[in-house]
């Protein structure tokens, strides 16, 4: 059963027809205005507001210019899915749902400022609205994927006493089945047509509650997100982003990095569930007034992509490394994408291999960006300068970033060591507030005057950052200190490697060596498995330092992957330790 309401909201939006029911406000930006003064506070020039809410101070900002006839005719939101419905907002008919959602949060279910809300839901318009009506009611929202388990929703709520949780019909059962010991929930908000015993309608009530809401003042400081970690060094930490952090924090690299303007169209491919879909679907596009592209679909699949791109008119698109390598794989220099022009990767670094295919097949660069949960983009290939294959590319203001030692000092330039930001004396205001009830870990990411990330990096004369991995991840061979990347990004150059993900493995002599876990393409799936293990080793000899060869190859039918595409190499690295 689906869990959007896609039939009323038409309805719904007939009450914008009567003129009492409409935004009223001036205007204090004209539509050029509005991402030069947000990059100005990013880039230090202006001072950060005080008080900042990012529906009051941004979305009803385009909605005035919208209405004033000074906005391009774009849509705010256009979502899609593979039924063929579809729905279409603008930042008027956004304003309206959103403060009818504020005041279903506010009255129905008995939210109050500060207070928090887990929302399980996959790629459907009630998310979009969920998000910016807790913003407006000063409300803090905490996604989740659609893809938890009964156990990880009563992690989340546990941890973050979190009064409600909004799901969909599909996750309902799990959240019932924890019920008993979640002491702190008050409410429980279900997406469905259908109504469910013990859980609030969100179709009914949209029916009976008015769109009057007055959006709360909000200071700069104050907690607007909380995201969960990935949990890769135990358990998921609670990351808190303020309202001024995401909410302006993205104006440089929107600007910049995304190139985006109120004319485009922004498809970004991440699930709700995780920080992307806030970077990409979200702030960076709407500040920018943008339009956010969605295509609700259950899995990455290359043709259905490559389809969507030609059939839409999406003008800057953004998705994973992973599936632009899936992309490649599938070939799509037979699709056109006519009003494509500007291409965004994140969350994992980009092999110069796929961005060279990707060339090839399309004829348009990948702009690949870096950041955190912690942050917004630390580092970026901006629109304009020369991209360095491989390369996360400069610090994107307000960061100042370096490669520094484990005890804080900065390195020459060439030098391997910790991409870090600096935070003292000044801390810049787009930096995660804390790791909630954990003071411990957040004391623990700082080393000196600076915050760590818990990447390796190198950064060239030019400013260039290079990733070289994880800190977990490197590996220490004989003394020779290895990244993954490099290794794997030497390995997808040879036609018999399909994906592949490096990680260390016991050697009685060594200490331990670099093992390569190989997803062969499907035409050299019969090879002589001894024979290609030699040719890749040799291949990556030739391609980059010798000593950092998979002295151990084995050939796997897939790769344990994160919902977002990453490759989870501590699975492997656990397996080969004997930790599985």
């Amino acid at each position: 059963m689906r869990t959007f309401m896609i039939s009323w909201i038409p309805q719904c939006l007939q009450i914008l027809r009567s003129p009492s029911r409409l935004f009223h406000g001036c205007s204090r930006l004209r539509t050029s205005q509005i991402i030069s003064y947000y990059d100005s506070v990013n880039r230090c020039e202006k001072e950060l507001p005080k008080y900042f809410n990012f529906a009051s101070d941004v979305l009803d900002e385009w909605l005035q210019l919208e209405k004033d006839g000074r906005r391009p005719a774009n849509p705010a939101f256009w979502w899609v899915n593979d039924e063929g419905e579809e729905v279409k907002w603008s930042f008027e008919e956004l304003g309206f749902l959103s403060r009818k959602t504020a005041n279903i949060l506010s009255e129905a279910c008995g939210l109050q400022r500060g207070d928090r809300v887990l929302a399980v839901l996959p790629r459907v318009p009630e998310w979009w609205l969920l998000s910016i009506a807790c913003i407006r009611a000063g409300i803090v929202f905490i996604p989740g994927t659609s893809q938890l388990t009964a156990k990880d929703i009563l992690y989340r709520l546990q941890a973050s006493k979190a009064k409600c949780i909004i799901t969909s019909d599909t996750l309902a059962p799990a959240v019932e089945s924890i019920l008993p010991e979640c002491q702190f929930l008050k409410a429980k908000l279900i997406v469905a047509k259908g109504n469910r015993d013990g859980w609030l309608n969100l179709k009914e009530l949209f029916a009976v509650t008015s769109a009057d809401h007055k959006c709360v003042k909000t200071r700069n400081e104050d907690p607007m997100l909380i995201y969960f970690t990935s949990g890769s060094t135990g358990s998921p930490k609670m990351v808190v982003q303020s309202h001024s952090s995401y909410g302006i924090g993205f104006a440089t690299s929107s600007r910049y990095w995304m190139n985006l303007t109120p004319s485009d169209i922004m498809w970004n491919t991440s699930d709700t569930g995780w920080v992307k879909a806030a970077w990409s679907s979200i702030f960076a596009p709407w500040i920018s007034g943008s339009c956010v592209f969605v295509h609700n679909m259950p899995q990455f699949k290359p043709t259905i992509i490559a389809e969507t791109l030609s059939r839409y008119p999406i003008t800057v698109f953004c998705t994973a490394p992973t599936a632009y390598c899936m992309l490649v794989q599938h070939d799509v220099s037979s699709y056109k994408f006519l009003t494509l022009k500007h291409c965004l990767s994140g969350g994992e670094p980009l092999n110069p291999e796929v961005m060279e295919k990707w060339k090839i097949q399309t004829g348009l660069d990948i702009y690949e960006g870096y950041g955190q949960t912690e942050t917004v983009t630390i580092c970026a290939n901006m629109k304009g300068m020369k991209i360095k294959p491989g390369s996360l590319g400069k610090a994107v203001p307000p960061y100042d970033v370096q490669i520094i030692d484990d005890h804080g000092a900065v390195l020459p330039k060439g030098e391997e060591g910790n991409i870090a930001i600096q935070v003292q004396p000044s801390r810049p205001f787009c930096m995660f507030s804390e790791y909630l009830d954990n003071p411990e870990k957040t004391v623990a990411c700082m080393t000196g005057n600076f915050y760590v990330t818990g990447d390796r990096g190198i950064m060239d004369e030019e400013g260039y950052v290079w990733f070289v991995g994880r800190s977990d991840d490197i590996i220490n061979s004989a003394g020779y200190r290895i990244g993954p990347f490099e290794v794997e990004s030497a390995l997808i150059q040879h036609p018999a490697v399909s994906e592949s993900a490096v990680v260390s493995s016991p050697d009685p002599i060594r200490g331990e060596v670099v093992k390569a876990f190989v997803v062969l393409a499907p035409a050299f799936a019969s090879h002589d498995p001894e024979k290609l293990t030699r040719d890749l080793q040799q291949h990556v000899k030739k391609v980059t330092a010798p000593y950092k060869y998979p002295r151990k190859v084995e050939f796997v039918q897939s790769l344990p992957k994160t919902a977002t595409g990453k490759i989870q190499r501590k699975v492997l690295r656990n397996k080969e330790w004997g930790k599985a």
